[in-house]
């Protein structure tokens, strides 16, 4: 790893141990964080690979399904199979294997908002095919650039914060300033998404939090902290012990707090599974830390299906993305249900995300390839029963599914985004506690929409 600050020695140093994460500047052990302002949880999902949203979203009224058939071919989902849900009028279907986030959405606890994708203005076939680079985000279809500027919110060039980490850091003071643990936590690595310019991520694998490797006794605890308090006079290594120290305290405060954490729910004994069980344990235990505004960041891999998307013509759903998708409704449904045992189902919203989508249009190995827009779930207690969530709605607009459509940049169905990943995001900064006023630092580029509030958020 190349050194080039201080910012980056102090990260290092904390990674090379196995600490729990570095951390940031956090006011001194205070359980009353946030004074009497309810807590809310930001949930993100990260479907790693680049999601098809086609065979997970998918009208089924004549004319679309048959456009939809028409293009996917041998990918398309039998609409017999499908999941029913609506939208207003509209009558659409969710993948086969997607029952729980169906039942969720047809209860008012589920919205999908269309078409979503990086954008740096609104954009048109035209512009896309004009290559006017300006007016485009940088090296699409590029999965570690998509994944960095979907986590950053930043289309163009590089970022060294991600919008996670920044929504943090403007909120932090307000409704974390005594916290006893960071204000974001990943349950499997996180990148950009998770820092701010003074947030960092803890990482807690499934299972809850562990400490210093080899580190498991009082003594040997001791020992490490004593060595940590040592001042060698060189000013990066002896700020690089106070943050592993503070590390070591956060990991053991986390820890002792999680031997009470109960949560009877069952979950899937799959890798998203366990990671939102996790979530729900550490949610119980937010007393103890003292958390006003908290977010986590999942990840579920194995999303880049550029062969054996679907073994769908042999009537078997038990692979590839059709697997995939079966986990994170499971998963899903499960943790909804945890969220309500717990008691922060109407302060909870949990989202999906992903670099970009796939080809409408199949390519010669049972896949498809890199594309641009999806579609994505919000998870969360519906209006109706007391949460802010303006759910079983489909929001944005719905693609056209016709190959070299008007919304597609080529002829294979690569979906122009008719929704910014900055709109999406900022819909849910704002219900998290960001003002409208401050949401233009965290989302520079959303000034080029003509709203930073979708709605789907009461």
């Amino acid at each position: 790893m190349l050194i080039k600050s201080r910012r980056d020695f102090l990260k290092a140093a904390v990674t090379s141990v196995g600490a729990l994460g570095a951390l940031s500047k956090f006011g001194e052990m205070n359980l009353l964080a946030g004074g009497n302002s309810p807590y809310q949880a930001l949930v993100c999902i990260y479907l790693a690979g680049g999601n098809d949203g086609h065979n997970m979203v998918i009208p089924v009224d004549a004319a679309g399904y048959g456009l939809y058939a028409q293009a996917r071919q041998h990918l398309a989902m039998p609409q017999a199979k499908l999941n029913m849900i609506a939208n207003g009028g509209a009558a659409y279907g969710l993948h086969p294997n997607m029952p729980e986030i169906a039942a969720l959405y047809n209860n008012g606890n589920a919205a999908i908002v269309a078409n979503v994708g990086m954008l740096v203005q609104p954009t048109t076939r035209q512009i896309f095919q004009s290559q006017n680079l300006a007016k485009l985000p940088s090296q699409l279809f590029s999965h570690s650039d998509q994944t960095n500027q979907w986590q950053a919110a930043i289309p163009t060039g590089t970022a060294s914060t991600g919008w996670g980490g920044r929504v943090e850091d403007n909120l932090t003071p307000t409704y974390n300033a005594g916290a006893s643990f960071t204000p974001v936590t990943a349950t499997t690595g996180c990148g950009l998404f998770c820092n701010g310019a003074n947030t960092f991520a803890a990482t807690v694998p499934v299972g809850g939090a562990s400490l210093l490797s080899g580190v498991t006794t009082q003594g040997r605890l001791a020992a490490v902290q004593q060595l940590m308090q040592f001042d060698n006079g060189l000013k990066l290594v002896t700020a690089a012990n106070a943050n592993l120290n503070r590390g070591v305290g956060f990991s053991t405060t986390l820890t002792n707090a999680l031997k009470t954490a109960v949560v009877n729910t069952v979950f899937p004994n799959t890798l998203i599974g366990q990671q939102l069980k996790t979530v729900a344990q550490i949610m119980s235990i937010r007393a103890a830390l003292g958390i006003g505004r908290q977010i986590f960041f999942c990840q579920l891999g194995g999303f880049d299906t550029h062969g054996a998307q679907t073994n769908v013509f042999n009537n078997d759903l038990t692979q590839g993305q059709d697997d995939l998708l079966q986990q994170l409704s499971q998963a899903v449904g499960a943790f909804y249900k945890a969220t309500q045992e717990v008691g922060t189902d109407t302060n909870t919203t949990t989202f999906t995300a992903s670099e970009f989508g796939r080809t409408l249009q199949p390519n010669g190995s049972i896949g498809t390839d890199h594309a641009w827009g999806s579609h994505h779930f919000v998870i969360g207690t519906g209006a109706q029963s007391g949460g802010s969530l303006q759910g079983g709605k489909i929001w944005g607009t719905f693609p056209s599914l016709a190959l070299g459509g008007p919304d597609d940049a080529n002829n294979r169905g690569t979906l122009i985004p008719s929704t910014s990943v900055d709109q999406y995001a900022a819909t849910m900064a704002q219900w998290f506690g960001v003002s409208a006023a401050n949401v233009p630092s965290i989302f520079p580029y959303v000034g080029n929409f003509a709203t930073s509030n979708l709605g789907f958020l009461g």
